[in-house]
């Protein structure tokens, strides 16, 4: 079997069409494929499933699996369990887990891109992450890690990387994205370019929430708030659960717009649906200053 008849799986887990992911995987179950491939098919579905918050799912259906592709699954899915109860503990022996099985001489690809999310979800271990990805050479590898230079504000080392990129395959589809990223990463002087590739990718495979939120944000970067409110509308319209994304870029859309009345309704609605979410424990953070000046200038 080719391998590029794992393609549209690819494309529709990197798009983030994560129920179209689900149902080109069980498809392909009914196909005979090569064990390398079957490998890397049952992962994508797998990496869906948790993309679409089933964690306890993925520890329940795949703790008996013998990969170690899978097995580092498991520990994102234990991990982001952990993490979402408070369970520092639980949390730390997921992260040692996952370093136990970097450590091993027969390290795969697909750990050290599951070990690389799980640090950089954890937060302080943005090095650690970079590691697991530097010296990597797929297409995944380099994505990644081009996207840990745009979080270290280091423009120079991901253009580089993007340069890596269009050198494997100019016309992939995370080679586009990243020319994306950097471009919203640049500033409002390739917004536009922006616009164009994230314009293409929605027309050509169907609009996802992550790629109309990518789209706003270059809306945003360029100044045309009523084309990122209809984008993140529509986002909204796609994704019933409300994702985070949305609602923190709807805020800064109805900000500019001085749409007041909107924009508390939306702050609202992001503290009720993500009140854990940085943007929401920061604004949390300023509302106490705030009453907490305020007190000491009431009238008595």
């Amino acid at each position: 079997m080719d391998p590029d008849d794992l393609y549209t799986l690819r494309a529709q887990y990197w798009l983030a069409h994560y129920n179209l992911c689900l149902e080109e995987a069980k498809s392909l179950s009914r196909r005979p494929m090569a064990a390398s491939l079957k490998e890397e098919r049952d992962e994508f579905l797998v990496r869906a499933q948790l993309a679409l918050g089933q964690s306890d799912r993925v520890i329940r259906e795949q703790s008996g699996n013998k990969s170690a592709g899978i097995r580092a699954l498991v520990l994102r899915a234990k991990y982001e369990v952990a993490a979402a109860s408070g369970d520092a503990n639980a949390m730390e022996n997921s992260i040692s887990q996952l370093q136990a099985l970097l450590n091993d001489q027969e390290v795969t690809a697909s750990v050290q891109l599951t070990a690389c999310h799980v640090f950089l979800l954890h937060g302080d271990m943005t090095r650690e992450a970079l590691q697991c990805v530097h010296l990597g050479t797929t297409m995944e590898h380099l994505a990644t890690c081009l996207q840990i230079y745009l979080k270290m504000d280091r423009l120079d080392l991901a253009e580089e990387q993007l340069r890596l990129m269009k050198q494997a395959d100019e016309d992939a589809i995370l080679t586009q994205l990243c020319q994306a990223f950097l471009s919203l990463a640049t500033g409002s002087s390739r917004a536009d370019d922006a616009t164009y590739v994230l314009t293409h990718l929605t027309e050509q495979y169907g609009p996802s929430p992550f790629l109309l939120n990518c789209l706003a944000l270059a809306n945003i970067s360029a100044g045309r708030y009523d084309s990122a409110e209809s984008a993140l509308k529509e986002a909204l319209s796609e994704d019933t659960t409300a994702n985070a994304d949305t609602l923190v870029n709807l805020c800064v859309c109805y900000q500019h717009l001085g749409k007041e009345e909107e924009l508390d309704s939306t702050i609202k609605r992001l503290k009720e649906s993500h009140p854990g979410h940085f943007y929401v424990q920061g604004l949390q953070r300023v509302e106490v200053a705030i009453e907490r000046e305020a007190i000491k200038y009431a009238v008595a």
